[in-house]
């Protein structure tokens, strides 16, 4: 068990923990434990994320290699706030793929001449998202371990299928995960590595291996996952970092690749935009509805309505639902989320709730299925806003 503190809605993954030793489901207790969002979300002061025009701003991309692509962006942003006394260096990111446009620290006179230059289509405050969580134990076992969210979902072999996980980094090194490790990025700085264990949760339910008859597996087991790191060690990110990520995303992935992005928080339409541009090219996203108790259209990315885009809510063993998660009309599916049993960093288990354990879950299920069309087996009880979730399966 592990003790939360629920506070403000904004942000972030939703992240859990504890360890596994037995070849048969651990029964939830029969009551949620609470689970929170973030310690909150502040304002960077200063800086912005500025997205491009792209009807006036027209940006000659001479190749599809990422970092051609983001030098290409970053060379034509400097011609640009030159003109209005920015120093080049205050252009922190640049985004080629998903967006177009950049991250930079502006005066409030900078900020109000950008405004009213026809080049740029939308300007948002950046801001930083804090998890906020507890571990509770966390342990090892050898026999192969089947949790109660992948026997009610259903499972199959995702190998040859590819998970890209926006997170707190995966463990690259873990025993139970099939990791491309080439491909893997951080936008935080350092290695792609999760040292805090979240992100490493999320990858096991959706992909870890059955192949090695040890451990447990995931809903698409020995699929490939690839680390995106856009949150710390710590668990705190910025809103530009991972519209980074998302970016590298879009411009890396193949169509019908799946990524999973168990973290939300405030209205952010330049995340939102980053996300549809996923959708946009065929890639398959599975978005946290989360653990506010509150209405999920209200938070991005969750409030993302796409055809390649689903965002999910919680329930327990018992097909009730969480007490923790947000819900609405945006949500699309429900799935397991509550003391879910996964990998960790250190070759090692734990088992944490929050809808961020729910999303991998169907994660999986559209990395198998290919598609946003899932099959449903019941609804989900006690859902609060009276249109009980469809509960999705293989």
């Amino acid at each position: 068990m592990f003790t939360v503190k629920r506070i403000f809605l904004t942000l972030m993954a939703f992240a859990f923990l504890a360890a596994c030793n037995k070849q048969e489901q651990v029964t939830p207790p029969s009551t949620d434990v609470e689970t929170n969002l973030t310690k909150g979300e502040s304002l960077i002061q200063g800086q912005y994320i500025i997205t491009y025009n792209t009807d006036n701003a027209r940006i000659a991309f001479r190749s599809e290699n990422y970092d051609q692509r983001a030098q290409t962006v970053l060379n034509y942003t400097h011609n640009l706030v030159q003109q209005y006394g920015i120093n080049p260096q205050n252009v922190t990111r640049t985004y080629n793929t998903a967006l177009q446009g950049f991250t930079a620290k502006l005066s409030s006179k900078q900020l109000e001449a950008l405004k009213k230059d026809p080049n740029i289509a939308h300007i948002e405050q950046d801001r930083i998202l804090t998890l906020d969580y507890e571990v509770s134990k966390i342990g090892t076992f050898a026999r192969e371990y089947t949790t109660y969210g992948v026997a009610r979902v259903g499972s199959a072999s995702g190998a040859g299928r590819t998970a890209w996980v926006l997170d707190t980094g995966i463990d690259l090194d873990h025993a139970d995960l099939n990791v491309n490790t080439s491909r893997s990025r951080s936008f935080v700085g350092g290695s792609a590595n999760d040292v805090n264990g979240h992100g490493t949760h999320v990858a096991g339910t959706i992909a870890a291996k059955r192949s090695n008859n040890a451990g447990l597996y995931g809903v698409a087991y020995d699929a490939t996952v690839v680390a995106v790191k856009v949150l710390n060690n710590s668990g705190s990110g910025s809103i530009s970092g991972i519209v980074s990520g998302v970016d590298y995303v879009a411009s890396a992935a193949r169509r019908g690749d799946v990524a999973n992005m168990s973290l939300g928080g405030g209205a952010s339409s330049s995340l939102d935009n980053a996300v549809r541009r996923l959708g946009d090219r065929g890639i398959l996203v599975s978005l946290a509805a989360g653990n506010s108790r509150t209405n999920a259209g209200n938070t991005s990315p969750a409030r993302v309505n796409h055809p390649n885009v689903v965002t999910v809510s919680a329930m327990d063993s018992n097909d009730r639902f969480a007490s923790f998660s947000n819900y609405g009309s945006v949500v699309d599916y429900c799935s397991p989320g509550v003391n879910i049993w996964s990998t960790w960093p250190g070759n090692r288990f734990n088992q944490i709730s929050g809808t961020s354990m729910a999303a991998p879950h169907v994660a999986g299920l559209l990395l198998l299925r290919g598609s946003t069309s899932l099959r449903t087996n019941g609804t989900v009880r006690n859902d609060p806003d009276g249109r009980p979730d469809p509960i999705a399966v293989r």
